[in-house]
């Protein structure tokens, strides 16, 4: 899989986000047991897999954060004052 950037991810949706996340979650396990048995041929494929599981979460969390109501993002801001 290519690296999906930013502007590219919000234009998902919810159930291809998930989807996404998945195929992407399972194609990194594969390919860190297969680099684990007998080497990849290019290691650093690893590394980009993992930044775009990464660009995925952040994508997923953005929406959330984004649905919450007013109430809880009052909480969510007290919470992140404290830290």
């Amino acid at each position: 899989m290519p690296s999906k950037k930013f502007l590219e991810l919000q234009e998902f949706s919810d159930a291809d986000l998930s989807n996404e996340l998945t195929e992407t979650v399972t194609q990194f396990r594969k390919m860190r047991f297969d680099h684990e048995v007998r080497g990849l041929d290019n290691p650093l494929t690893l590394k980009e897999v993992r930044r775009d599981i990464a660009r995925l979460k952040t994508e997923v969390r953005r929406r959330e954060v984004a649905a919450l109501d007013e109430k809880a993002q009052l909480k969510r801001s007290k919470k992140r004052a404290r830290r």
